[in-house]
Order: C-alpha cells, then structure tokens, then sequence
C-alpha cells in the first residue's frame, strides 16, 4: 500500500515505527509490512473480543481487557508465516514496541 493512500495519522503512525527500527533491523522492511504486521494485531484483538466496530459509528473501538503478548506475537508470526511473509519475531515486537510507544506520546495509551 502506498503511504499516499493513508490519511494523515496513518502515514504518520508508519513513518514514526519505520523511524524507530533500528537500521539493522529493517532488513528490506516496507511500509506494507508495518500495516500487516498491525492489522493482523488488531485481528488478535478482534478475535479476543477487545476490538469491535461501534455498530452506530462505524468506528473500530478498542475495549478495555487483557492483551497476552506473547500470544499475540505468535498469533502475527503464524498469520505472516501462512502469507509467505518472512518478517521477523524481532521486527515484529519492534513494531508492536514502537506502536505502544507511539501511542503513549499521542495520549491514546497510558504508561503503567
């Protein structure tokens, strides 16, 4: 997907994970990555219940619950692995990292 087809918040969200990878870490990693890598996270969320679509907005909300990280990651690595996608569990958790990150900066997370 191409970052000009994202609105504004989206190619910023992009830009700020692709950013905080480190170089060596990157390893021909595009755009296109980072958002499989966070649709399929929010997939996870769905398929646990903590992400549902308000049925009179249309907006996706995320709901308050536990996350298994580790359940997570293998749930994005199993997806990856299934689309002949060869990202890694390191970049994965880098992105997932740099996400929570991004968010806690934005005021939609809280730092515990």
């Amino acid at each position: 997907m191409e970052l000009s087809l994202l609105d504004s918040d989206e190619r910023q969200l992009v830009e700020y994970i692709y950013n905080a990878i480190p170089a060596q870490e990157k390893n021909n990693l595009t755009a296109d990555d980072i958002l499989l890598v966070l649709d399929l996270m929010d997939d996870y969320l769905e398929e646990k219940g903590l992400l549902r679509e308000d049925p009179k907005t249309g907006e996706m909300e995320y709901l308050e619950g536990e996350v298994d990280e580790t359940e997570q990651l293998n749930y994005v690595l199993n997806a990856l692995k299934e689309e002949g996608r060869s990202i890694t569990g390191v970049q994965v958790q880098l992105i997932a990292d740099a996400e929570l990150q991004y968010g806690i900066e934005q005021g939609y997370y809280e730092e515990e």
